[in-house]
């Protein structure tokens, strides 16, 4: 089942009783939250992990595949357990017009054994089975609880929260704020000052059932075996993108779209994702499924032009609230990112608290950290890339552009003579209004970003 058993007493209860004093409150039970609480937990500090859901994960849309192996260490051999619906076999790109597209599919059967690459899993499962680990390890989980606030000291550091419970202080020594996009913790605390919609994006996905043997027959795969296709075109002129993956019995299909350009037209997003859902590439795919749960969610998308600042006295950032969100159009990762952020933050919280320094200085070793590891060297490295995948020309020029060439290159025109591809993409880049200042351009800024 999906839903959170009740946690075990705690001595952190609210309401009606005094609360104690704990080492360390996270906020948030997704994915950064459960590994931050489990961390802290195995090393034998006092945790309360807070979930404003009535279970973890039932707040949340995920639009995407999971990618686990950071979990390694963490819960060593944690594909045996994990609520996985498939494993990504499959991973394919595809270019869209309205008439036309364009895939790049690759396959590896290497991926559908341990320790595996990706996986499909629904949200509501993975964050409860997470959850469930911190609990095991000795972490306080208190459901439908909001955090309202932070509690200060005289000298401003941050001391614990506030909940909408009655009598709904808590205090510790470190909150870690894993309380997802747009993070109402980080703002208060002054370290995410601004909130500009050009950073943002907002996903929307359908989710289809569908019987295992007509996607196996349809997708190509067999087994536990899965298809992650993500979709460049096909958003009714919105910059953006698109996605459709497989689960066991369901497919989830939709569109990730630059807040500024949806605003600034006429069509609703419901709309948008009908839209692809109907394309000549992508009906077939999904014809007689019947649909059941449509949901959004805001995703941050600028990766380091919106991070806040993650360290101040008391308090840690980690996950979607620390904007650590990777959009690079060929790798788009989130879940891996959160797990990361909050393993680290629970390592620097047991550090602080063992030293008896929780001042931004005493949990330094939480930026160190992500700076040392794949979370924010991924982030340096791709840093141009968000800005370079959702520029007019990537999404409304290029897509055309490269499948008129394909189109011309597999047509049979007999008589005429075939046609050398220099030819070809002449005549396409001057069709397209692409220029070969235009081409240089972003060729330089893709290959400083993917070389």
């Amino acid at each position: 089942g999906r839903r959170q058993r009740s946690a075990r007493p705690s001595r952190a209860t609210l309401g009606g009783t005094a609360v104690t004093d704990v080492d360390v409150v996270v906020v948030g039970a997704g994915p950064a939250g459960a590994c931050a609480a489990l961390v802290a937990a195995r090393a034998g500090l006092d945790v309360v992990l807070l979930e404003r859901g009535p279970f973890p994960g039932s707040k949340n849309m995920y639009g995407g595949v999971v990618y686990p192996r950071i979990l390694d260490d963490l819960i060593p051999e944690w594909w045996l357990e994990a609520p996985v619906q498939r494993w990504v076999t499959r991973r394919s790109t595809m270019l869209l017009t309205d008439t036309q597209a364009l895939t790049v599919d690759f396959r590896s059967q290497a991926w559908g054994a341990p320790p595996y690459n990706g996986a499909t899993a629904y949200r509501p499962d993975w964050d409860h089975w997470l959850a469930n680990h911190a609990v095991a390890a000795g972490a306080q989980l208190l459901c439908d609880t909001t955090v309202v606030g932070l509690l200060r000291n005289s000298s401003g550091a941050v001391v614990g929260v506030r909940t909408d419970r009655p009598d709904g202080d808590l205090r510790a020594k470190v909150v870690i704020a894993c309380d997802g996009v747009n993070s109402f913790l980080a703002k208060e605390a002054g370290l995410y000052p601004h909130t500009d919609a050009a950073n943002f994006t907002l996903g929307v996905k359908e989710t289809r059932a569908m019987p295992k043997a007509t996607i196996d027959e349809r997708f190509g795969v067999r087994d536990r075996h899965g298809v992650d296709i993500e979709i460049l075109g096909g958003t009714l002129g919105v910059n953006g993108g698109g996605f459709l993956y497989t689960n066991l019995d369901t497919v989830a299909v939709g569109v990730v779209l630059k807040l500024p350009k949806l605003a600034a037209q006429q069509h609703r997003p419901e709309a948008i994702v009908a839209n692809l859902t109907q394309h000549p590439a992508i009906a077939p795919l999904l014809e007689g499924s019947e649909l059941k749960e449509y949901s959004a969610h805001l995703i941050p998308e600028a990766d380091l032009e919106m991070m806040p600042r993650m360290v101040t006295d008391g308090m840690l950032v980690a996950g979607d609230a620390a904007a650590l969100c990777l959009a690079a159009g060929i790798w788009l990762e989130g879940v891996n990112f959160a797990m990361a952020s909050g393993m680290y933050a629970g390592e620097a919280a047991v550090e602080a608290a063992r030293a008896g320094d929780a001042s931004a200085r005493g949990l330094a070793g939480y930026r160190r950290r992500l700076e040392n590891t794949f979370v924010l060297r991924d982030h340096r490295r791709l840093r141009r890339a968000p800005r370079l995948v959702l520029s007019d020309r990537v999404q409304h020029l290029y897509p055309g552009m490269v499948a008129n060439v394909a189109e011309r290159m597999f047509r049979v025109d007999n008589p005429a003579p075939k046609p050398g591809l220099r030819r070809i993409l002449r005549e396409e880049r001057r069709k397209a209004g692409v220029t070969l200042r235009d081409l240089a351009r972003d060729g330089f800024d893709g290959f400083r970003s993917f070389g």
